[in-house]
């Protein structure tokens, strides 16, 4: 049975709905500082903290809760521990409500200075967190405003709350407690280390669950979706509509978010098993779905289709009119497409307000027994970062083929080949083991749908180990060459462009992605 309260929280959603409730029932509730002020302009009775330890919160409220009278409350056993209550006219605190000063919060704001973050390091609430969820057996403890509705449902139920609640209820202030301290130590350990030193000691990550998938990359691998707090990419994303999202539509939805915002102007990007299989720039959407379409149908067939502008019903009609699609993604959905596209209810439509331009954070691979951590390759390149190394100069138009080639390619797995002309792609190449396999295959889907190769340009993502591959191209239509240089046979490649006649720009910059 509940019959004394602790509720202390920064957090007040739904505290006065909470303590209404509680005082219906006749539960006593202590309180502290603003919560109890918030309180009582509800109406609600309140015993001060201060009234039941006999001591006054000192130090600008940095201590008011560390005292036995409020801890012996929440750790007492019940059956065990009732002697020592009497001798010490300790009471029993049968439900703590609390949630933390906001610490990331704080820190995430502009010029946060270090004192005011300190500041925002909670030392009681932690603590009676912890002694409630280790008391659970006999204490019921919430950090979440919205599990006040379940709380008190089963209080006004049965007159208590049920042991696997109080149980699942302390497993998540537990977590709630880790992700407190990981974040300060975190922000601590940034503010002591040499700027750089960029990877800490330790490594604190915390990701929510946002939903349970109904299998992996394959039937026999169990899946979950979980998500930072602060939320970029897929994290930020609204379903609209259609069937549940599964592990690949987001690993390949993700890839398509990334590669078309990156782009000024409208574009659409169409993504198959992590690799676009078509891009397009133009001066409408329409028009940018139908290039990005037409470099290769027989892959966007189940494919994830992108666009970094809001979706109008033109482009939707031409989408469900044309081909199967598994997921579309946009800014925004106009009312028209959106009505358009319920037509077909199982296509899933993803709508996201935050676009990051580009995507910054690290990246994360799992290898067996540890964690490879690196920065997001979001290295953005600028005709002025380029040097030509050929006899001829790109045109104008070149160089504007080359820049988007090098950005496509960015995406693509290694070994990865992009043939462009116009803004639009006109053959990939990705995944294979040998650079040249790469150039051929990019060509051969090409003249599969019988898109016109001349005038092309190329863009590699790692250095010609062999001029086969500027071979390739020159015998494929290409006449311009973006990649990185490098090589030890750098000369050869070079020379072999100066002798088919093509443009030729290294970045110094490589974009393995495996």
């Amino acid at each position: 049975m509940i019959k004394r309260a602790l509720i202390s929280v920064s957090d007040k959603t739904a505290v006065t709905s909470l303590g209404l409730a509680l005082q219906d029932m006749d539960v006593e509730i202590l309180s502290t500082g603003g919560t109890a002020r918030t309180l009582r302009e509800a109406g609600i009775r309140v015993t001060d903290v201060a009234d039941v330890t006999g001591f006054p919160e000192i130090m600008d409220g940095r201590v008011k809760t560390l005292h036995p009278h409020i801890h012996g409350g929440i750790l007492a056993r019940r059956g065990t521990d009732d002697a020592v209550l009497r001798i010490h006219q300790i009471a029993p605190i049968d439900l703590v409500v609390v949630n933390l000063y906001p610490f990331s919060e704080t820190i995430a704001k502009p010029g946060c200075e270090f004192s005011r973050a300190i500041e925002q390091i909670d030392i009681g609430g932690p603590a009676m967190l912890r002694a409630a969820a280790k008391n659970h057996a006999w204490v019921t403890v919430v950090v979440d405003s919205e599990d006040y509705t379940k709380v008190i449902g089963q209080m006004q139920s049965h007159g208590r709350v049920d042991d696997s609640t109080r149980q699942r209820l302390a497993a998540k202030a537990f977590a709630h407690t880790a992700q407190y301290d990981a974040a300060i130590a975190g922000y601590m350990t940034a503010q002591s280390q040499p700027q750089e030193n960029v990877f800490p000691d330790t490594l604190q990550l915390h990701f929510h669950h946002r939903q349970a998938l109904r299998y992996g990359e394959n039937p026999q691998q169990r899946a979950a979706f979980y998500v930072e707090s602060a939320k970029l990419g897929m994290a930020a994303t609204q379903q609209l509509q259609g069937k549940e999202l599964s592990f690949n539509n987001i690993v390949d939805a993700d890839t398509a978010m990334a590669c078309v915002a990156g782009f000024d102007g409208t574009a659409c990007v169409i993504v198959k098993h992590a690799n676009p299989c078509g891009v397009a720039q133009a001066g409408s959407m329409l028009e940018a779905y139908d290039k990005a379409y037409s470099t290769d149908p027989t892959s966007a067939f189940g494919g994830i289709i992108a666009f970094n502008k809001e979706l109008d019903k033109q482009t939707a009609d031409a989408i469900i009119g044309r081909q199967f699609v598994e997921v579309i993604i946009a800014p925004s959905i106009s009312t028209d497409a959106a009505a358009a596209l319920s037509e077909k209810k199982n296509v899933r439509v993803l709508s996201t307000s935050h676009w990051p331009h580009p995507y910054r954070a690290w990246d994360y691979k799992r290898v067996t027994g540890g964690l490879l951590v690196q920065d997001t390759d979001a290295h953005e390149l600028g005709r002025h970062d380029c040097k030509v190394v050929s006899r001829r100069q790109p045109s104008e138009q070149e160089w504007n083929d080359l820049l988007f080639a090098w950005r496509v390619v960015t995406f693509v797995k290694s070994n990865g080949i992009v043939y462009c002309r116009d803004g639009c792609t006109i053959g990939i190449g990705a995944g294979q083991m040998s650079r040249v396999y790469s150039s051929r295959i990019a060509a051969i889907k090409a003249a599969d749908e019988k898109l016109a190769m001349d005038n092309t340009v190329m863009a590699s993502d790692a250095f010609f180990p062999f001029r086969d591959g500027i071979d390739e191209a020159a015998k494929a239509g290409a006449k311009a060459v973006i990649q990185p240089g490098g090589s030890m046979r750098d000369e050869e490649v070079i020379a072999a462009a100066d002798e088919h006649g093509m443009a030729m720009v290294l970045t110094g910059v490589r974009h393995f992605r495996h």
